[in-house]
């Protein structure tokens, strides 16, 4: 049976509303991190990376007003959801303009919906975001966010999991659909720590690896979601498309990677009717982020 949503139905329609400057020291943060070196070297000269801009409007606690996860408290903005686990499970984004760095956005968000399912791997409540960008000039970019929170680990999905690190350890590795082109990723700790600071993302599940193989059951630290949208979408617009304008991307996390082994990027082959599909694999080789990109 899934978990009831009633008592959360009220959150359906809040909204809040932050304004962040793109600053360039976050965009050297973020181009250190990434391995970007003339935008290292001249965080201003260009217009902002697509995907970048989940660096900025993040959510600023107090140690007080944090879980034992690392994320803020739930019950303000986003609902106070019971089920322990967090993951980021997709997005869908039109962009409409770039991101200037130096200017100052404002980011309008508000609760779509809250639902809830119950399948093989238990209960799960998925909350969509919207998100609305703009600056002075109008809207840049319009986004829906989906975040599922999971029931803790069962002693059956523990097993699984850390079966999948055996096999990781041990070699095993084939590509569940292998691109035409692909792009192999070291994701290691030092990325993923990086990354968690550039965006200011507390979650303990992508450094503390202690919290994530004793209380949620991980094999190794979980690489992030927004940060496997933005490699897929650098190889856009570094390898497939130089130049070309990013209009539209969506993507659905099929399954987490985690720091233990190899991670690889992959594009379809060529562009139809300006679109593409671009997905990443994970350890093992099987499809972790499934992806559509759009050319303007």
């Amino acid at each position: 049976m899934a978990p009831d949503t009633a008592p959360l139905a009220s959150w359906v329609g809040r909204s809040e509303s932050v304004v962040d400057v793109i600053d360039p020291i976050r965009v050297r943060q973020l181009a250190a991190t990434l391995g970007d070196a003339a935008r290292l070297a001249s965080p201003a000269a260009a217009a902002l990376p697509a995907g970048w801009h989940w660096a900025w409007f993040n959510p600023l606690a107090l140690p007080s007003g944090l879980g034992d996860d690392g994320h803020p408290h739930r019950g303000d903005f986003l609902p106070p959801v019971r089920l322990p686990r967090r993951m980021w499970a997709g997005s869908r984004l039109t962009w409409h303009r770039v991101f200037t760095v130096g200017s100052a956005v404002t980011r309008d968000s508000r609760i779509l919906s809250v639902q809830a399912r119950s399948g093989r791997g238990g209960d799960m409540v998925f909350v969509t975001v919207g998100h609305r960008y703009h600056d002075d000039g109008g809207t840049l970019l319009d986004e829906e966010h989906d975040i599922v929170y999971r029931a803790a680990a069962s002693d059956r999905e523990r097993a699984a999991l850390s079966a999948l690190g055996v096999r990781v350890r041990a070699g095993e590795h084939a590509f569940e659909r292998a691109g035409a082109r692909q792009q192999a990723v070291h994701a290691d700790s030092v990325l993923l720590f990086r990354y968690s600071a550039a965006t200011f993302n507390g979650h303990r599940i992508h450094y503390d690896v202690d919290y994530c193989r004793d209380v949620e059951g991980y094999p190794g630290l979980v690489v992030h979601g927004p940060l496997l949208a933005t490699l897929l979408l650098g190889f856009v617009e570094n390898t497939l498309a130089p130049g070309r304008f990013v209009q539209s991307f969506a993507f659905r996390a099929r399954r987490p990677s985690f720091a233990i082994g190899p991670l690889h990027l992959h594009a379809a082959g060529a562009f139809v009717d300006c679109a593409m599909d671009v997905w990443s694999t994970d350890n093992l080789g099987a499809v972790a982020i499934d992806a559509r990109v759009k050319l303007g």
